[in-house]
């Protein structure tokens, strides 16, 4: 229900109403549009839903200074929260993170979390491996290496905007959009899961998109993704080099690729 309002109220943000959110930051959906008025029902949220939901979508922040620690789940991402934040539990993907690598105690008590403390911590033990996110490419750029970065806009599991957040990071650091387009691009994929799936185009080919960048310098100005259902192609749609997004051109059918552009 909540996934149904947001795609109403933001679908149409990118020029077409195709059941897709092309550039979710752009949509500013606040669950409390969908709160009871009256009794519980299934059609509305109560107040500690309405709560919950903008939790679920807003950043995690350091309670003490305010500064954002990691982005909430873009609007798009509802189909994912079950899997998520649907228990009295956390699930345990993150759970054994602190129990056997950061606190190595099978009886970590998670109900002891204090996110400022326990977050350093948590640096501590994953600089540079995990928690990868040193924005100074040099050496990797400086021998030619080319980097083709891709996340669903959809992703339910990691906070889409942190590869945003990352590969902003990277091109500021490194001089800039000029300096950096040759070899770091991020292509971000509407209606996309954690790594697959999703309600949008999800197959695409970033192999060939990067052999063709490595072997004969073609940097990806688009690639083609599509939406198979059994053996039938249903849409095809560009995915484009952040932070562009494909736009329909006005005629032909938005199912077809090559009705749109990347602007």
């Amino acid at each position: 229900m909540i996934h149904q309002a947001v795609v109403a109220a933001c679908d149409a943000l990118d020029g077409v109403t195709d059941g897709l959110i092309a550039d979710p930051p752009r949509c500013r959906f606040d669950p409390k549009s969908l709160e009871c008025h009256g009794d519980d029902q299934s059609s509305c949220l109560t107040g500690a839903q309405v709560a919950a939901a903008r939790a679920v979508m807003s950043p995690a922040r350091n309670p003490r200074t305010g500064e954002e620690i990691f982005p909430g789940l873009e609007p798009g991402t509802e189909l994912a929260w079950a899997g998520l934040v649907g228990g009295p539990e956390p699930i345990d993907l993150v759970l054994d993170q602190f129990r056997y690598i950061v606190f190595k105690d099978p009886s970590w008590d998670w109900r002891t979390f204090d996110l400022e403390r326990d977050l350093t911590a948590a640096n501590k033990v994953d600089a540079g491996t995990i928690n990868a996110v040193n924005p100074d490419l040099t050496p990797f750029a400086s021998r030619g290496g080319k980097l083709l970065m891709y996340h669903g806009w959809s992703d339910g599991l990691v906070a889409p905007r942190a590869s945003v957040n990352y590969y902003t990071s990277v091109v500021k650091t490194m001089g800039g959009p000029a300096k950096t387009r040759e070899w770091v691009r991020l292509f971000m994929v509407p209606g996309m899961g954690h790594c697959g799936g999703g309600e949008g185009p999800n197959t695409f080919d970033t192999v060939t998109a990067l052999e063709q960048w490595v072997e004969q310098g073609k940097a990806p100005d688009r690639i083609i993704a599509s939406r198979v259902a059994g053996a039938a192609v249903q849409r095809t749609r560009p995915l484009c080099p952040y932070p562009q997004v494909a736009a329909y051109m006005g005629t032909g059918s938005i199912d077809e690729a090559a009705n749109f552009v990347c602007k």
